[in-house]
């Protein structure tokens, strides 16, 4: 199983270190259990080249079965771990970046107050991201805007948030824009991969095809920052607003009705064993969100 786990990360990674650093052992230590384990299966699972590597045609089948039996290993342990009541040992949850800094140290607070025997292993990353690494059981569960839309995901809605409209300080007099007008402003979006910036785009009833000409950030704190800097506008989450305006000079107002909102959810997949001690931790994130937000609106 510890050669299995060596192999998946490297399959996963495509790269030594990267590897090493997720299994928390040394490269040449890592190097050397692939190396035993394809003396054990007899012939070659990695292509080792200077910068990268590359599976072999081997190693890719066996990469595919090798997912497939951590994936069923990590399902028996889950079950003995449900039969104990309390959720407790590791717990992997990804969130996503437009709720993981507004959020997450709250939630990690929240967890260790009622969950003292869990082990929390964050994880931040776009939607698609986190869906691909939950169905792969690599997480327990994400908190992601729903809705996900699949099948063999639970999908608990924990709390909704509206989206406010961030200006430069010199802005704050002025009428507040329809949303047909916003992209004439300069609108500022995320990177593509942000399902943030879907909604955005999906509320000013942009076509992904106009983007080109819009500009965009990697975060929320970037965009923020340049329009304050007088590049132009933005939307935000309302729980991102106390920690994104504190360094910018930039005014904040609420757009007309009906006003831009997301939901926030946690989902997990139906077949893990966990599933009703995930739907009491969904529990505590939703109280942690819905205390976040009343903080927003002081």
């Amino acid at each position: 199983m510890k050669h299995l786990r060596y192999f998946d990360a490297l399959a996963r990674l495509g790269h030594f270190g990267r590897a090493a650093e997720t299994c928390a052992i040394s490269q040449p230590a890592l190097s050397m259990q692939i190396k035993e384990l394809e003396q054990l299966v007899g012939a070659p699972l990695v292509e080792r080249g200077a910068r990268q590597i590359r599976l072999t045609g081997l190693g890719e089948d066996f990469a595919e079965r090798v997912s497939v039996i951590l994936s069923a290993v990590d399902d028996l342990t889950d079950l003995a771990r449900a039969s104990q009541g309390q959720l407790t040992g590791r717990l992997r949850i990804g969130v996503i970046p437009t709720v993981a800094p507004y959020l997450l140290p709250r939630i990690i607070m929240a967890l260790s107050a009622t969950h003292p025997a869990l082990d929390l292993f964050p994880r931040e990353a776009v939607t698609g991201r986190l869906i691909d690494e939950l169905m792969a059981a690599r997480l327990d569960a994400a908190i992601v805007a729903l809705p996900v839309s699949e099948p063999s995901l639970e999908e608990v809605a924990l709390f909704e948030e509206e989206f406010v409209l961030v200006r430069a300080l010199n802005e704050a007099d002025q009428p507040v824009p329809d949303p047909g007008m916003l992209h004439e402003m300069r609108l500022l979006l995320l990177e593509e991969g942000h399902c943030f910036r879907d909604q955005a785009l999906s509320f000013c009833k942009l076509s992904p095809d106009v983007t080109r000409e819009l500009m965009e950030g990697s975060s929320l704190s970037t965009l923020v920052q340049m329009v304050g800097a007088g590049i132009g506008i933005t939307l935000v989450p309302e729980m991102a607003v106390p920690i994104e305006t504190r360094s910018a000079e930039v005014s904040i107002a609420r757009l007309p009705e009906p006003r831009p909102r997301r939901t926030v959810g946690m989902v997990w997949r139906r077949s893990n064993p966990l599933g009703a001690q995930l739907g009491r931790i969904a529990g505590i994130v939703r109280q942690v969100g819905l205390e976040t937000q009343s903080a927003a609106h002081r």
